[in-house]
């Protein structure tokens, strides 16, 4: 039988488009993956600069327009790196093209678009998932593989943050991120909805939300110069939890925490034991052993970065660190070989559309200031 190719069509030529790319040209070099990968076609508005992203990462052809990029008969795999707004209608035309689709996180702009995205791939039976690319670093995998063995016992406590601090400053432009028309939300849906997708993941479904949303700078200056506009999104987001399972959340996301760049963290307590992950030391899982005999406690490090630890195998001796990319690295790893498999790749639309749930119930909390079902 003839090895199956894979011809991919990215949409977005930015700071995703540049990770995503990395790891299509990078993972078919570290896995053994079950088909080989082809750089298609690569969609950027400005054709110029689409043409030298294009020459710099490997992509065979440009298009201006996604629908082109869409409609091509050479390409079985769409990635959508888009500013938010674009990801519905752009996966759903992929869907119903018969294409697979991997989409950034959000899925979507609210939980109304991630429905219609989750009927499009469904009914169209490709496969799909959502590049909550922190589920694929090894000290994060590795700390599902322990929840699911009961290492941790009863679940008592989920307990993240996200923290940034890129706009911090009000002289920062008003760039697409703060326009709602663009985002849907601000660090709520950029943020909060990495700790979601793990709290999901790790610990459970959620039943009810209880939270806050606050813009700090309403008005900032156009990227153009021409004075100054309206934010539409929060800035900061916090929000009280209770899982299906009996566990408490607190989870809270900001980009203004002064002096925190990408400070993702978070900590899950429970009857036998803890862990602690913290993204800006991303080779490292704190867990504390409740079991362990009088006088030994204590939380210890677990450097992940050994081959019986998920990935790892792919690259270097122990101790040689991975870094962010490889989250994205071992993403398309196992988007490839499901794809040949005919297997889902979570985190799904399903899973997407289970996050964007939360994050809108959480917003009509705050609006409300009350706790809000699912």
């Amino acid at each position: 039988m003839a090895r199956k190719t894979i011809n991919v069509g990215l949409v977005g030529t930015k700071f995703m488009g540049r990770a995503h790319s990395n790891a299509y040209v990078s993972a078919p070099k570290f896995f053994g993956l079950k088909a080989d990968v082809v750089l298609k076609a690569v969609c950027g508005r400005d054709r110029d600069a689409a043409k030298a992203f294009a020459a710099q990462w490997g992509w065979e052809r440009v298009e201006t327009d996604w629908q082109a990029l869409v409609a091509r008969d050479d390409v079985d795999l769409v990635d959508i790196s888009t500013p938010n707004n674009l990801h519905k209608p752009i996966a759903v035309a992929a869907a119903k093209a018969g294409k697979h689709v991997v989409c950034e996180k959000p899925l979507a702009m609210n939980a109304t678009e991630a429905q219609e995205m989750v009927e499009a791939v469904e009914a169209a039976g490709v496969v799909n998932t959502v590049c909550h690319n922190y589920r694929r670093l090894p000290a994060v995998a590795l700390a599902k593989q322990m929840i699911d063995a009961g290492e941790l016992g009863e679940l008592y406590h989920f307990r993240g943050v996200y923290l940034q601090d890129w706009i911090a400053s009000k002289e920062f432009p008003l760039v697409w991120r703060l326009r709602e028309e663009l985002a849907g939300s601000g660090a709520h849906g950029d943020l909060n909805a990495h700790l979601i997708d793990l709290a999901l993941w790790l610990v459970g479904p959620i039943a009810e939300v209880a939270g806050m949303m606050k813009t700090f700078v309403p008005e900032r200056p156009m990227p153009d110069g021409t004075g100054t506009g309206k934010v539409t999104v929060d800035d900061a987001a916090a929000f009280l939890a209770r899982f299906e399972g009996g566990a408490v959340g607190t989870f809270e996301a900001t980009r203004f925490a002064v002096g925190r760049k990408n400070g993702q963290r978070f900590e899950i307590n429970g009857s036998r034991g803890s862990i602690v992950f913290e993204l800006e030391r991303l080779n490292e899982l704190g867990f504390y052993d409740n079991t362990d005999p009088a006088g030994r406690h204590g939380f210890r490090l677990i450097h992940a970065t050994d081959p019986a630890h998920p990935y790892v195998g792919a690259y270097w001796p122990p101790g040689h660190n991975v870094g962010y990319e490889h989250s994205f690295i071992n993403t398309v790893a196992d988007v490839v070989n499901g794809i040949v498999d005919g297997t889902d790749v979570h985190p799904t639309f399903a899973d997407g559309l289970a996050t964007q749930t939360v994050l809108d119930t959480v917003e009509r909390s705050a609006a409300s200031g009350r706790w809000v079902a699912l």
